[in-house]
């Protein structure tokens, strides 16, 4: 199982410090995963309602919520800009004189 949420959650972080810009480097993805967390402690309780009101069929519940977050999380990245090659440094560089 490891295996498996590694492979498929490992590239995010990368990815997020991809597209996030040089100047905010260091704060804006600890931010975001922040926020994630907030969302995320919605979820179990969103989870429970939505197996009840399908007479406590979790499965059901389960496989809904991953498998949005699947397609968005395709998505995000699909429409994403990507800097392949680009000099990932904090600040830009001053021009030589």
């Amino acid at each position: 199982m490891q295996i498996a949420v590694q492979g498929a959650w490992g590239v995010v972080p990368a990815h997020l410090n991809e597209i996030v810009p040089g100047t905010v480097r260091a704060t804006l993805p600890g931010f975001v995963y922040q926020i994630g967390n907030f969302l995320a402690s919605y979820n179990g309780p969103f989870q429970a309602k939505l197996a009840e009101s399908q007479g406590n069929d979790y499965s059901y519940a389960l496989a809904l919520v991953v498998g949005v977050v699947a397609v968005s999380l395709a998505i995000f990245i699909r429409f994403s800009p990507e800097k392949r090659g680009g000099v990932m440094s904090i600040v830009d560089q001053p021009a030589s004189a």
